[in-house]
Parts: C-alpha cells; sequence; structure tokens
C-alpha cells in the first residue's frame, strides 16, 4: 500500500516541456527566449583559485580528530566537500557512469519509454516546471526512487542499456551506506545521538537524478539547472563525464568546483540544516552549460524515512532555541514539489 509520503512524492509532476536534447541537435543559432536568464551573464564567478571546497578523506574519519573536526567545518562553513577513500568500489561507480551515458545516447523515442506520465516526478523528463511562463533549465533528466525498496516503480527503470537495473540497484544501495556513516559522523561532531541520526535515514527515502545538459551555442546566457539549495537531508553527486559546470554560492560569487577523480561530491541539504538548528548550512549551488560539449552528473537524494518530523533535534534545543519550525516530512515535501527552484527558499519558510 502506498504510505501518504510515497503518494506526495510521487504525485508533483512537472508540466510536460519540449525535451532539450532533442532542441540542441537542430544547430540552433538563437535559443528559445523561454530558456534565456539575463541574470546569467552579470552574475560574478569567482576566479579565485584558492577557493577551493574542502576535501574529507572518509579512511580516516573513525579516528582521526583533526579529520573529524575537518568535516565539522566543512558542513558549518561550507555546506559542500569532497569525499574520497569513501569505500564506494570504483567499478559500481564507473558502471554507473557508462551506463547513465549510453541511456542518454538512445534515440529519442528510446529514451521516451521512461517518459514522466502526468502527476508524477519519476521518469524521464523535466522537474519543477510548474506554470507555463516559467524560465525553463537546459537540460535533461531521468529521476528513479533507488530507496526503500517498495518505492521503486519499475515502469521508469531503463530496460536499456540492458545492465542499467543490476548497476543502479548496486549504486543505490552503496551510496545508502556512505550516507549512513556519515550521518553517524555529523551527529557526533553536533553532540546528539548517532543512532538516533542514523535512524531517521536508515529506511529513508533515496531519489537518483541522473542530469544531461546539452551544448548551448548561447550557453552563457541559460542555466542547466537553475540556484538552488537541496531540499533533502544529504546530496551525494559524481559528473560523469570531464565536463565542468557546478557552481556554489560563496560570499556573494560562484565559485567554480572542481570534481576530484574518485570523489563523491557532497552536500547539505535543507532538511539537515534544519535538523541540526542551523549549525550546518545548506548552499546554494547550481549548475552551468558549455557551448560545445555535453555535461551529464548523478545526484542521489537522501531524505528521512516516512513520519519524520522535520525539525530541530530536541538534543540541540535543550539549552538553545529552536531557530525553524517542525513540519511532518509529508508536509515539507509538499511544499518543496509544488514550487519552482528559487534559492533557499524552503529555509526561507522553515526559520522562526
Amino acid at each position: 500500500m502506498e504510505t501518504k509520503v510515497q503518494t506526495t512524492v510521487q504525485q508533483f509532476g512537472s508540466l510536460p516541456v519540449e525535451n532539450v536534447q532533442a532542441l540542441a541537435s537542430n544547430n540552433l543559432k538563437n535559443v528559445p527566449s523561454r530558456y534565456i536568464r539575463p541574470e546569467v551573464e552579470f552574475d560574478a564567478v569567482s576566479v579565485d583559485e584558492s577557493l577551493q571546497i574542502p576535501v574529507i578523506d572518509m579512511s580516516k574519519l573513525d579516528d582521526d580528530i583533526d579529520e573529524q573536526k575537518k568535516l565539522h567545518l566543512a558542513c558549518k562553513d561550507w555546506g559542500f566537500f569532497q569525499l574520497m577513500n569513501h569505500g564506494v568500489a570504483d567499478e559500481v561507480i564507473e558502471n554507473m557512469k557508462m551506463d547513465t551515458q549510453e541511456f542518454f545516447n538512445l534515440p529519442l523515442e528510446e529514451k521516451m519509454a521512461c517518459a514522466q506520465i502526468p502527476n508524477h516526478i519519476e521518469g524521464y523528463g523535466q522537474a519543477f516546471v510548474v506554470s507555463e511562463d516559467q524560465k525553463l533549465d537546459w537540460g535533461d533528466m531521468l529521476f528513479l526512487f533507488g530507496l526503500p525498496v517498495p518505492f521503486r516503480n519499475m515502469r521508469f527503470w531503463p530496460t536499456s542499456p540492458p545492465s542499467f537495473r543490476a548497476t543502479f540497484d548496486n549504486y543505490s544501495i552503496e551510496l545508502h551506506k556512505v550516507m549512513i556513516h556519515l550521518m553517524r559522523l555529523f551527529a557526533k561532531n553536533l553532540g546528539t545521538d548517532p543512532e538516533m541520526l542514523a535512524s531517521f535515514f536508515e529506511d529513508g527515502i533515496q531519489g537518483v537524478r541522473m542530469n544531461y545538459y546539452p551544448p548551448c551555442a548561447e550557453a552563457s546566457k541559460v542555466f542547466g539547472l537553475a540556484p538552488h539549495s537541496d531540499a533533502t537531508g544529504l546530496t551525494l553527486l559524481i559528473q560523469v563525464n570531464e565536463v565542468e559546470g557546478l557552481q556554489i554560492k560563496r560570499n556573494e560569487k560562484w565559485v567554480p568546483v572542481k570534481p576530484k577523480p574518485g570523489a563523491f561530491i557532497i552536500n547539505i541539504g535543507d532538511m539537515l540544516e534544519i535538523m541540526s538548528n542551523g549549525e550546518y548550512k545548506s548552499i546554494e549551488h547550481r549548475a552551468v552549460v558549455n557551448p560545445e560539449k555535453e555535461r551529464l552528473s548523478i545526484a542521489a537524494f537522501h531524505h528521512p524515512k516516512t513520519g519524520t518530523q522535520i525539525g530541530p533535534l530536541p538534543d540541540l534545543v535543550k539549552t538553545n532555541k529552536a531557530l525553524y519550525r517542525s513540519l511532518p516530512l509529508e508536509e515539507f515535501l509538499r511544499l518543496k514539489m509544488s514550487s519552482k527552484l528559487d534559492g533557499k527558499f524552503m529555509i526561507k519558510k522553515m526559520k522562526l
């Protein structure tokens, strides 16, 4: 039987819009006006090479106090870090990259076998398109629920490439292990019960978004993905090919992220900012596109389980004032899913 949360998450599909990969293959000289964002050209992008997001070595985190402190500061000051030596086999990651690339290389009609259906977020298409006049992002996605297993809807899981389903299943489970390990470490750093925080996410919801950003003749005027913070607890991202495009907002400037080979790029989501009572910060980020090359990435979003209250952890508000209100998970998700991407609007709504 579907839970209320499952229904909430799945019922907010996007309005149907044109397939960007197909649009881009027409060698457009002029991009349709609905994709043009004048602000992109005027945003300040940092060229300071020293502004690199922190790199954390997971193999040291269990017993190295300095590495634990470094993780704590990364979550407090940046909301983003790269995680090395995370224990996920190279083969698991490489297979996921290859099968994602292969899926997006399929002819459009084959990809459309996994197309979204009305009022469903899962499948091949778009997310967060909520009005007919809203500006659009220059990118397509395949979005699937990885966990919990009963959430999976195989109707949307590609059968081509033939290895995709097994690859995705494997990847999904391995990322969940990394996320749970990190949750315990966060709790320890926050001075709260590691098992309690981990238990919220143990049977939590994992959604995986595979992104395809085609090259764009007017790349300096479009977004691959508009500026936003993730509404989730924690996001684990990999870049599929060598084309960069992820940028984070720091000190009112956009800082390009240079992925380290083999690392996960990890960011704190709005839910974890709220649960940590503002100690850890979600951060605005965006994707820009390349004028000549396609870019692909895979983001795995981790939410708590059904029935969780999204609010400051009780331990953290015994002596400090709660800075955010509490909402049941499904209410929080309903608010998020019915809105377009817009900076840190969920945090603004939740602040007391």
